[in-house]
């Protein structure tokens, strides 16, 4: 298959890349085996030869190519719940609404039905890797896996571990430790032995939810299976004061050095919000190379404080986007990018009134739309050490097409803009779904036509 178009892109960050006609060549397995722009050698006679075949796909006008977005942090149990209970404290949202409904899914009925659904949406949204916890239920989550395969969707998921009887109520953890342990053995070698997943486009994670659901035991027999099968590893980290303080009582640490104590934190970790991490857990987060999910919309609803995203960047940490659901309230990561940079103006401006211009910000704070964008895809994809997020030849096309040309659009004035600059600001502000024509996971069309 050969794409035809303008093509945008911020392989690195704080630029944007934009090549006008271009041509993307996507081999069987789905990935990029050449870009071309106008005037190169063998630009003419590809178009042809694609065209005669049957395998050229050409944008229209106002029309453009992106990579496909990044998702590093879903809770998939919790998409019924999207969009409610968000003016609840954290552990009163656990407990009262959140706990409660992923007990449901030891009824495989009631998980299709949200998964399916839930795979549908990120697509749509423009979400072509999707990082998921799933529930204690084995079965749920191995279903959780099927679905994503069948439905094209890249992702990495994890059984959730959590056998901590202080902080879990009876009705929703795991029967024991050595159960925990055992079921998330048993996804990890489900994933991995998948028939039509032989190319690992999903992957299995070590999940504990996060150190106050999870023993000592089970934290330590979490960190050697990650060693034993080198998968990732996704959990919580210092998150909001409760949690953040919590594990200082308990374990007389912050959650970086808590998580590192325990081999959870490797190169393929990815650690969410980390709103309340120091300049001595960032350097840790660093020298282990894991990764961290920015969560800007959740963080607003149950993390009181915001992550500091240009000091992570800075430093030069592994930071991506993840949308939270449903401690987010929307699964467009899209709307994650806006309210990644506008979060970083508030940190850096300050917002109470009542101190003075100057001392009621936190300095050098903000960020801006590439590097929003930036997050989005290459930093997700580098966290999770996917060949993802941009353009370049032996990565996976993973793609979607923004149209301007649809009904009742918020994108106006594209034709006006001549810089790819101006055309990808438009679009992480005021394209939505409806404006996704096209998605491509490893060059297979998952939504479009």
């Amino acid at each position: 298959m050969v794409v035809k178009g303008t093509l945008i892109h911020t392989p690195v960050l704080g630029e944007v890349e934009t090549i006008k006609h271009a041509l993307v060549t996507i081999d069987d397995s789905g990935q990029i085996s050449s870009i071309r722009s106008p005037g190169t050698a063998s630009y003419d006679e590809e178009i042809i030869a694609a065209s005669s075949a049957g395998q050229l796909f050409e944008l229209g006008a106002n029309q453009y190519l992106l990579p496909g977005l990044v998702d590093l942090h879903i809770h998939a149990p919790q998409w019924p719940q999207v969009g409610t209970a968000l003016h609840l404290p954290l552990y009163d949202w656990l407990q009262q609404c959140t706990f409660p409904l992923e007990a449901k899914y030891d009824d495989l009925g009631f998980a299709r039905q949200n998964y399916e659904s839930l795979v549908d949406n990120l697509l749509a949204n423009g979400t072509t890797t999707a990082t998921c916890y799933g529930t204690i239920h084995l079965e749920a989550t191995k279903l959780l896996a099927e679905i994503c395969l069948d439905r094209g969707q890249r992702a990495v998921i994890g059984k959730i571990a959590m056998d901590n009887r202080q902080e879990c109520p009876d009705f929703y953890r795991d029967k024991s430790t050595t159960s925990g342990l055992d079921g998330t053995r048993a996804l990890i070698e489900h994933i991995r032995n998948l028939p039509g997943n032989e190319d690992g486009r999903v992957l299995p994670a070590v999940t504990p939810r996060f150190i106050p659901g999870c023993t000592d035991e089970m934290l330590e027999g979490l960190g050697s299976i990650a060693d034993e099968y080198n998968c990732h590893v996704q959990t919580h980290c210092s998150e909001s004061d409760w949690e953040h303080d919590y594990v200082i009582e308990r374990h007389g640490v912050n959650d970086t050095q808590s998580l590192d104590r325990f081999q959870l934190l490797t190169d393929k970790t990815v650690l969410a919000h980390s709103n309340l991490i120091s300049d001595e857990d960032m350097s840790t987060i660093k020298t282990r190379a894991s990764g961290i999910a920015h969560c800007p919309l959740s963080n607003v609803y149950f993390s009181n404080a915001v992550f500091p995203a240009r000091r992570a960047l800075d430093r030069g940490l592994k930071v991506g986007l993840g949308t939270d659901i449903s401690g987010g309230p929307s699964p467009s990561i899209l709307h994650n990018c806006q309210a990644s940079v506008n979060s970083s103006r508030m940190l850096e401006e300050g917002v109470d009134p009542t101190v003075r211009r100057g001392e009621r910000g936190t300095p050098n704070s903000r960020i801006d739309y590439l590097e929003a964008f930036w997050m989005a895809t290459v930093g997700g994809a580098e966290t999770l050490g996917l060949k993802v997020g941009r353009f370049e030849e032996g990565y996976s096309f993973d793609a979607m097409v923004i149209d301007r040309n649809v009904a009742d659009t918020n994108l106006q004035g594209l034709d006006d803009f001549q810089s790819g600059e101006d055309a990808l600001q438009k679009i992480i502000y005021n394209a939505e779904r409806r404006n996704i024509a096209n998605v491509w996971v490893q060059g297979r069309m998952v939504k479009g036509s």
